[in-house]
Formats: structure tokens, C-alpha cells, sequence
């Protein structure tokens, strides 16, 4: 595997439309946003959830994962990946930007611990079936790429009975966000049936209904165990949301985290 992946970080990216757009971004904002968050994601929060830094050893979402292949989507500065090596796992980190990809190598080397990088979109793994027993994204991968690329992709890459978890937005926000003004409102401004892509000028993040994320999970192959709708507590802050959108999410679900099994059996 560790000559596959050796062999495969040197090829060319094949990317979508909105991939390359994405990735735009990624490249000019990486540092900046390695300079906001860094406090947030770092130390004791390398092994925590979303926008309010849910720690894992209380959601228990990976669960056990020494000797385990796992791959996180959308790595970023790989955290999640180098505490999870830390307690013994297999990680592979990829992300689409080569920027990210370098604050990740920083890391690991002032962390004492290697694994594979990968740049690559997650709708395009070039990694080979089956290689992995987790399979996991913190916001990352699965706000930038289409699910109906994804998650398949996610199934193909996993063994029988392996994990996909991710965090990400809810329809919820998907329907109240006002992409005019980049403000997140108390009222429905855009359908729930048909959702799917929303885009600004420089970015575009994907959402499906509930009812259409559970048609896409079945169809692959995954089995639902838990579907978590976070909740900031009270005196919570965030470097990701001000203080309105915070007290937003208090009254409705901002964030959720899906948490799905490859079926054992076709």
C-alpha cells in the first residue's frame, strides 16, 4: 500500500468543475485559516468534532481504532489523523489542497509520526478497493465534493462492516442560509425539495435532505447506527461562527454527525 500511495501522490489531479473551485480557494486561504483556527483544533482538541470541538471520548464515534486502515477526507493539517496514529492506527490523510497538505507535513514531523498524503478529491480515491476500515471526515471533504460522488466512494474504499462517520451542515442551515448576503436567517429562504449545491462566487458546499442522504446511504450499502445533531453549550465559543450565529444553532441543529456501516453482507 505505502508504494501505491507513493506512486499515486505524483499524478495529475482530475478534477470537477466545482473541485477546481474549491481548491482556488483552499490555496489562497490556507495559511489564514491555519492562523484563525489553529487554537481551536489543536492540543487537547485534535481528537474533537466540528464547530464546537465535541471531544471524541464523548461522542465515541471511532471508537477503537489501533491497528486499524483508516482515511480521513479532507485532512486539512491532518490533527485527527496524527492522534489517531498516536493511539495506533493506520492513517492516510487526503485533501485537495497542496497547501493544507503542507501544514499537515509540518505537523507530523513536529508530532514524531508519518503516513500517507495524499492530494486527491474525495469524489476521485486513487486508492484501491477495500483498503480501509474507517473511513471518516471532520467537515473537511464532504462540505466541498458532491455526495453522489462521495459516497460511494467511501463504500468502494471500505471493508464489510467498516465505519464512514463525517460531520457537516444540516438542511436545516442549507434552507436558511441567504447566499446573497452570506447571513444565516430565522426564516426559510431556500427549498428543501431538490437540494443539493450551493454556491457563492468563490466556493460551493454541498447538502442533501435527510430523506435524501438515507436513499444515498442504502443504495451503497451503509447502514445507519446514529445521527447526531450537535448543540453548542451554553458559554461556548467558536472561531468558526460569531456569537448571532452561535445562539442560531442553540435553537436549531447547525451540525450533524452521520454514523454509518458498510453492510457485513451484500
Amino acid at each position: 500500500m505505502s508504494d501505491y500511495l507513493h506512486k499515486e501522490e505524483s499524478h495529475p489531479l482530475s478534477l470537477s468543475e466545482h473541485a477546481r473551485k474549491n481548491r482556488a480557494v483552499w490555496e489562497a486561504t490556507s495559511d489564514s485559516y491555519e492562523q484563525r483556527h489553529a487554537a481551536s483544533l489543536g492540543g487537547k482538541h485534535g481528537m474533537a468534532w466540528g464547530l464546537w470541538r465535541i471531544p471524541e471520548a464523548e461522542l465515541h464515534i471511532l471508537a477503537e481504532v489501533a491497528g486499524k486502515d483508516v482515511l480521513e477526507l479532507g485532512c486539512g493539517a491532518a490533527r485527527w489523523s496524527i492522534a489517531l496514529a498516536k493511539l495506533g492506527a493506520r492513517p492516510v490523510g487526503l485533501d485537495l489542497s497542496s497547501q493544507q497538505l503542507q501544514h499537515a507535513r509540518r505537523l507530523m514531523q513536529e508530532a514524531g509520526v508519518e503516513f500517507p498524503l495524499i492530494e486527491a478529491s474525495a469524489e476521485e480515491v486513487p486508492l484501491p478497493d477495500t483498503s480501509f476500515d474507517i473511513v471518516f471526515c471532520d467537515w473537511g471533504a464532504m462540505t466541498f465534493c458532491d455526495p453522489y460522488r462521495t459516497v460511494p466512494e467511501a463504500s468502494r474504499l471500505l471493508r464489510r462492516g467498516g465505519l464512514f462517520a463525517f460531520s457537516g451542515s444540516t438542511p436545516f442551515q442549507f434552507v436558511c442560509q441567504d447566499v446573497k448576503t452570506d447571513v444565516l436567517t430565522e426564516r426559510l429562504v431556500n427549498d428543501y425539495f431538490g437540494m443539493h449545491r450551493m454556491e457563492w462566487e468563490d466556493e460551493v458546499n454541498f447538502q442533501l435532505s435527510y430523506g435524501g442522504w438515507i436513499q444515498l446511504f442504502r443504495r451503497e450499502g451503509f447502514v445507519v447506527e446514529e445521527l447526531i445533531e450537535t448543540r453548542p453549550p451554553e458559554g461556548t465559543t467558536s472561531s468558526y461562527r460569531n456569537e448571532i450565529e452561535m445562539e442560531w444553532a442553540r435553537r436549531w441543529p447547525m451540525e450533524q454527525i452521520w454514523k454509518l456501516r458498510k453492510a457485513a453482507f451484500p
